[in-house]
């Protein structure tokens, strides 16, 4: 039997902001930023929401977040992330987007959430989300600080080459699967699917979608996350529990393996 899935892009998708640039002023108080470069992140966010980003402004982030993060303890991220985390997402996390993710899973597929925002940060917020895997943007650790080595940024072909190698692991049916992005950038991951969506797509995004009459939807409706939270714990009843367990358990360890081979691969 073959199983299927429903990708999601993680900001302008499920989140009404850049999940990485959101926490620019905790990163800051937490002693990791300086204020030019929370001047920076703030006009990039502001970039971000009122254009979307391109293919040069992507590579541009990397370039920055590669330098920006080197020598940060990944502890104190991962402490400041986990403590700010409700605050910075609340309100702004599509109530559409939540009741995609529920039906999906109703239906019996896995919700992956897969964002070119760092994994210390994409994981915590799809753990909230209550979603089956969360990937991120890779950078490499030595020694408990990142070095500002990029392994695997989940961006463009990169979210394509990951979906692909879930499916191999997981069983998954490309042709049976969902995908949902706002932005151009990530053509590759609606290209692979049966089922692509877009998602509040910026111009060249929403003309692509016309020529090849793929559904447009536009989420305009943010809720906090102690609305998901609620929603998500009458959804995560034990009976509900019980027929997910043993799925959940196979996609989390495949997950690692599949982690641990592309850092290899990197090295």
């Amino acid at each position: 039997m073959t199983r299927s899935a429903a990708f999601f892009d993680l900001d302008k998708t499920i989140l009404a902001k850049s999940s990485s640039l959101a926490f620019a002023r905790p990163f800051y108080k937490g002693g990791l930023l300086g204020r030019a470069d929370v001047l920076k992140s703030a006009y990039a966010q502001f970039t971000y929401l009122s254009s979307g980003a391109d293919h040069d402004q992507m590579e541009t982030m990397r370039h920055y977040m590669s330098e920006l993060v080197k020598g940060w303890d990944v502890d104190t991220v991962r402490q400041i992330v986990s403590e700010t985390l409700d605050e910075i997402v609340d309100p702004f996390v599509y109530e559409e987007a939540v009741d995609l993710i529920e039906e999906h899973k109703e239906a019996g597929r896995d919700v992956i959430i897969i964002s070119s925002s760092g994994t210390e940060v994409v994981e915590p917020i799809g753990e909230r989300l209550g979603v089956d895997r969360a990937i991120g943007t890779q950078v490499e650790i030595v020694d408990g600080k990142y070095t500002g080595e990029i392994l695997f940024y989940a961006y463009g072909e990169g979210k394509a080459e990951a979906m692909r190698a879930l499916a191999e692991e997981n069983g998954y049916d490309l042709a049976d699967c969902y995908a949902y992005t706002d932005s151009m950038t990530d053509l590759p991951m609606l290209e692979i699917v049966g089922h692509p969506v877009c998602v509040n797509p910026d111009a060249p995004l929403r003309k692509i979608a016309v020529e090849r009459d793929w559904p447009v939807v536009d989420f305009a409706r943010p809720v906090a996350m102690p609305t998901v939270r609620q929603r998500i714990a009458v959804v995560n009843t034990p009976d509900n529990r019980r027929n997910a367990l043993m799925g959940a358990a196979a996609t989390v360890a495949l997950g690692l393996a599949w982690y641990a081979s592309r850092r290899r691969g990197s090295a």
